[in-house]
């Protein structure tokens, strides 16, 4: 089968398209043809190296795919050649407590396909069972590649973290990324008021498209001060903050008191300072956030497939050119997704 092969660390260039030998499915397992495959901040990260992921070469980055089942293990009875499926980015043990209560977003033995095993840049993936959500016929192929990851992290974060409710003004940082389109349509089914930022006039634009009340540019404008602004000086509720140091000082300084920010994500580095008295004088809630159970995924695919979210494509590019997509979401020049297809 053709696939994106990384052999070592490095830049796009790292990524190889070869030919490789097409895994055969184990027990509970299934043999994936991937239908399409979207690019995540997350494959940047590995493909450079950071040690955080332990990733062994070689290696097919991928953690966002859809497709059509190609073939079965003989234990696995809910699919079977010819199930269009999009596949749930996270691996669980679903033994250990976490799993039992249903929080397997905590699991002891957490992972993501593409990072702990082999993922979807690839013509075949093979993938747990447990692994498969049906994806109906009226969503494409790319539309089901676009949206698992991001909507599934943004909903768990406003929903479940957050507490998000209507009403309440949420800032949502980067609003044009992946994960920031996903939140501004989220934060708006919950019938919040949005702020979002985005880098130019083009994205900013594109945020009121989608939905967001007041839009930042944040090339232009201080992120902190036009929040005051907007809010005539209260600040906002809720912070959907996943940037990290260039703008986690911005983002708290735009909280009112007793709000809360929540983050699951460091794309500019993994540290940041801030002053505990105003933490605890203001009585701010800083809340971490990592991927999201099952239930909120089947939740998510339900509201994408009645339409009620809408997965947004930046582009399309064949397989073969993904070290060209890394570039562009390396230059942040991108507005939502970037999809590959094999």
């Amino acid at each position: 089968m053709n696939a994106i092969v990384l052999r070592g660390p490095g830049g796009p260039e790292a990524l190889r398209y070869e030919q490789i030998e097409r895994p055969v499915p184990h027990r509970g397992e299934v043999l994936v043809r991937v239908k399409a495959v979207s690019v995540n901040h997350l494959d940047l990260w590995i493909r450079s190296g950071l040690a955080a992921y332990g990733t062994k070469y070689p290696h097919i980055l991928g953690c966002d795919f859809s497709g059509e089942v190609f073939e079965v293990a003989p234990d696995v009875k809910d699919f079977k050649p010819g199930d269009r499926i999009v596949a749930d980015p996270g691996i669980r043990c679903l033994k250990c407590d976490y799993c039992l209560e249903g929080n397997n977003n905590l699991c002891r033995r957490m992972g993501i396909i593409g990072a702990s095993c082999w993922g979807g840049y690839a013509e075949f993936a093979r993938v747990s069972a447990d692994n498969l959500v049906p994806l109906l016929p009226h969503v494409s192929f790319e539309e089901g590649a676009a949206f698992p990851l991001t909507f599934l992290t943004a909903w768990h974060m406003l929903s479940s973290r957050a507490a998000l409710k209507a009403g309440e003004t949420v800032l949502i940082i980067a609003g044009g990324s992946g994960i920031g389109v996903a939140a501004v349509q989220i934060a708006k089914l919950f019938g919040s008021t949005v702020i979002a930022t985005g880098g130019g006039a083009e994205k900013t634009s594109r945020l009121i498209g989608l939905g967001a009340d007041h839009v930042i540019d944040h090339r232009k404008e201080d992120i902190g001060r036009r929040v005051m602004e907007i809010t005539a000086g209260q600040g906002v509720e809720v912070v959907f903050e996943h940037v990290g140091p260039a703008t986690f000082a911005s983002s708290l300084s735009s909280l009112k008191k007793g709000g809360r920010l929540v983050t699951c994500g460091a794309t500019t580095g993994p540290e940041v300072t801030f002053d505990l008295r105003g933490l605890f004088s203001r009585q701010i809630d800083i809340k971490g956030s990592f991927l999201g159970a099952r239930r909120e995924l089947l939740t998510v695919c339900d509201l994408v497939a009645r339409g009620k979210l809408k997965p947004v494509i930046d582009e399309v590019l064949p397989l073969e050119e993904a070290a060209r997509a890394h570039g562009k979401m390396e230059k942040s020049a991108h507005f939502g997704k970037i999809v590959l297809v094999p």
